[in-house]
């Protein structure tokens, strides 16, 4: 018994280049390249325009490796075809983002400014003071970096100041009972 999400098929767009190494898997696009070493008992199966990834055996822990390793070879493929990126949204009176070289300097109410400079393959987009757009090829790095700008200021539940995703809803609260 194999995984149901394991069994899918991927399938490759144009211009995008997968070559299997062994355990290794390197696909090569537009945007980059990235590459990803399947677990034991994991194989894989390009034909034509679409890659098949098989479970060797019917252990339960190559079962959860089998979805796991197809949704990450799905992803790296996505990735160097079109690319990831998360939106960030930076809400309250004062709080702004200015680029600063390659990296962005945020102003978040604190006595002083924070720089954040990309990590490797990562770049950021600044379309005006209270919107951040992080890019990359790979999606686990975006969501790290973007998590890591959120907890500058999380968005607090009384005024929904902070930075946010933008698909985020605030759960806000009512404040205390004036007199």
């Amino acid at each position: 018994m194999a995984s149901h999400i394991g069994k899918l098929p991927i399938t490759i767009p144009a211009g995008v280049e997968v070559k299997v190494d062994g355990q290794t898997v390197t696909a090569k696009g537009p945007k980059g390249t990235d590459s990803y070493t399947m677990p034991e008992g994991i194989s894989l199966k390009i034909e034509g325009n679409e890659i098949q990834v098989e479970a060797v055996d019917d252990q339960r822990q190559t079962r959860a490796n089998h979805g796991l390793s197809r949704s990450i070879i799905a992803s790296i493929v996505k990735g160097v075809h079109e690319g990831f990126s998360k939106h960030l949204m930076i809400v309250g009176t004062g709080y702004r983002a200015t680029a600063k070289g390659k990296g962005i300097e945020f102003s978040l109410g604190y006595s002083h400014t924070i720089t954040v400079n990309p990590p490797e393959g990562i770049e950021f987009e600044i379309p005006n003071a209270n919107e951040v757009i992080v890019k990359g090829i790979d999606k686990q790095a975006v969501g790290q970096v973007a998590a890591n700008i959120r907890k500058l200021r999380a968005p607090e539940p009384y005024k929904g100041k902070g930075i946010k995703y933008s698909d985020e809803h605030i759960a806000r609260k009512a404040g205390k009972a004036g007199k």
